[in-house]
């Protein structure tokens, strides 16, 4: 069921009857304002502009009916997944602000260092964000506790979840329609399709697949935080051939288990996933390091781990490092499997080079420079 909807906003150029649209009526008495001088040539094309595209309606990825009467100028967005659409549909300029965790992963695209923090993801600062005056915040699911804090001072908070590899196109080309965008839209949709394409091509008809742990643990008797079923994580490993063997357990990012239970299931493979600062493991991958040390001494850590040690993954060395973001969101989990599938199956995409294809991603859609460590061993 479709929730109620919320408006954008409260002064919408043109309207001068406080409907929040702008008829015909009103862009005429806007023109006769512009030959009196009393309004710009750029006003009153920005009320023709509103005149003829607004209002712009969607369903978020809550379900939740959004209405947005003007265009968004000023944007925030709290969960990491949501900033890689916004740079691809070019909105850079228009995010007014960042979490630090952000801040973190999205160093090397340009501009982004020199935002002003919102605070982390989980503890966003609102009076921050409220003094930014942004038009709309996006959240990964419906949050009324942020809707409650936020809404009162005019600013729609949106849904778009941008986890799950089936749902990425209709979440896209909601973000498009909003950022009136759309051509970009479906040129990106069509590179990605190709891409994907690829790798189903080649992994599809691979059984048995092989068996993966995805995941990090500390010392040899602590529980091992894994990803299931619901994220781009066991997406990637999925699309990757590969079977993700915590996907029978009920969850998704946050996913326990422990190295008994890994060591019954046998993995073939484990794939070591690096995060941010405050999270474990970190400092193994990262666009500004320059070697891949810090990645071989983790991975020499898991292979002495003595619980984990009869696992078929241990005695055959296939324990690889890749930069959890790579993996994380439905508009890059398919470069992180292109990394796995190609340590899985080296053979079977012997004629493919993922770094080549992630670094066609990095500097024909998010225009940055191609660079740093993003996966060990490499693979290629």
């Amino acid at each position: 069921m479709i929730g109620s909807a919320f408006a954008q906003g409260t002064d919408v150029p043109g309207d001068s009857n406080g409907d929040k649209i702008v008829s015909a009526d009103e862009v005429a008495a806007a023109e006769k304002l512009a030959q009196e001088g009393k309004i710009s040539a750029d006003e009153l094309q920005e009320i023709k502009h509103i005149h003829e595209k607004y209002p712009i309606e969607i369903n978020d990825s809550s379900n939740r009916r959004i209405v947005i009467y003007k265009p968004i100028k000023k944007i925030i967005t709290q969960h990491s997944t949501t900033y890689i659409p916004l740079f691809i549909l070019e909105a850079q300029d228009k995010i007014v602000g960042v979490t630090t965790d952000a801040q973190l992963a999205y160093s090397w695209v340009p501009g982004m260092e020199d935002k002003p923090s919102i605070g982390e993801y989980l503890d966003l600062d609102y009076e921050k964000i409220i003094s930014l005056e942004p038009d709309v915040i996006f959240t990964a699911r419906d949050r009324p506790d942020i809707r409650e804090k936020l809404e009162p001072s005019n600013i729609t908070v949106i849904a778009l979840k941008f986890a799950e590899t089936g749902k990425f196109e209709q979440e896209f080309r909601n973000l498009a329609k909003l950022l009136e965008n759309e051509e970009k839209a479906e040129k990106f949709i069509l590179w990605r399709n190709d891409k994907l394409s690829q790798i189903e091509e080649r992994t599809e008809a691979i059984n048995p697949e092989i068996r993966v742990l995805l995941g990090a643990g500390g010392s040899p008797n602590e529980p091992w935080q894994c990803n299931t079923i619901g994220s781009g994580i066991h997406d990637a490993v999925t699309m990757a051939g590969g079977f993700n063997i915590v996907s029978e357990i009920p969850g998704f990012y946050g996913v326990k288990v422990d190295p008994e239970w890994v060591l019954k299931r046998d993995p073939e493979a484990i794939i070591i996933m690096n995060w941010g600062a405050g999270e474990e493991p970190s400092g193994l991958t990262g666009y500004d390091l320059k070697n891949p040390n810090a990645a071989k001494q983790y991975i020499e850590t898991v292979l002495n781990k003595e619980i984990l040690r009869n696992t078929s993954a241990i005695k055959n060395k296939r324990v690889y490092v890749i930069d959890g973001n790579l993996m994380l969101g439905s508009s890059t989990s398919y470069l992180g499997a292109f990394y796995c599938a190609k340590w899985f199956y080296p053979e079977l995409l012997k004629d493919m080079d993922p770094e080549t294809i992630h670094k066609e991603f990095i500097e024909k859609w998010i225009g940055a420079r191609f660079g740093g460590i993003w996966a060990y061993p490499q693979a290629s």
